[in-house]
């Protein structure tokens, strides 16, 4: 079983980025499992929707190379996992992008006019938000119905793939950062033992 974790955040050393070191860690000490970490800040990933991204979409060219590129890193995976920063109550703009360009139309769903024939049903998703308010700010403004909405079932639904587990971890958090280390580093050792919600 192999695990794609991917991150969105510019510095290499944010607490995002430990959370998921700790979650990688967590899926290798779990036995014969794989990590891959995808750090689309320190690849340089464009998240620009561009015209050749434009151009697939309407059936009349390929995806482009790097586009491609990410969907083999996906295709590889059992388990998809993004550990994010939340910004203005949503993905960073380049997570965004990635899923704006990487999750096309004859990959991870095909619209036939008529249906939607979801494609990504084989992978189950992790995601780790991780924020600043608190979970008392969050709560009345809804933002957890929100989420679910906008990514769970906005994004991950369309496409078939279930939303195994979603975690919001706060600064407000008691014994913060370490209990998120720690929550990270359970996941990742239970991350293949998890099913579906019901």
């Amino acid at each position: 079983m192999h695990a794609l974790i991917v991150t969105a955040h510019p510095d290499r050393n944010s607490h995002t980025q430990t959370v998921a070191s700790h979650l990688a860690k967590g899926v290798v000490a779990s036995g014969n499992y794989t990590v891959e970490h995808a750090d689309l800040a320190a690849e340089q990933f464009d998240p620009r929707f561009n015209q050749a991204d434009f151009d697939q979409f309407k059936g009349k060219l390929a995806s482009p190379a790097d586009v491609i590129a990410e969907q083999v890193r996906v295709d590889r995976a059992n388990a998809l996992i993004l550990v994010y920063p939340i910004y203005w109550w949503s993905f960073p703009a380049l997570l965004k992008g990635w899923i704006d360009r990487v999750f096309t139309q004859g990959w991870a769903y095909d619209d036939t006019g008529q249906n939607v024939i979801k494609k990504l049903e084989h992978l189950q998703v992790h995601l780790i938000a991780v924020g600043a308010a608190s979970q008392r700010t969050y709560v009345r403004h809804g933002y957890f119905g929100s989420m679910r909405t906008q990514i769970d079932h906005g994004i991950f639904g369309y496409c078939g793939a279930p939303v195994v587990t979603s975690e919001l971890l706060l600064a407000s958090d008691k014994n913060f950062p370490d209990s998120h280390y720690a929550l990270a580093y359970n996941l990742g050792e239970r991350l293949f033992e998890q099913k579906e919600p019901a």
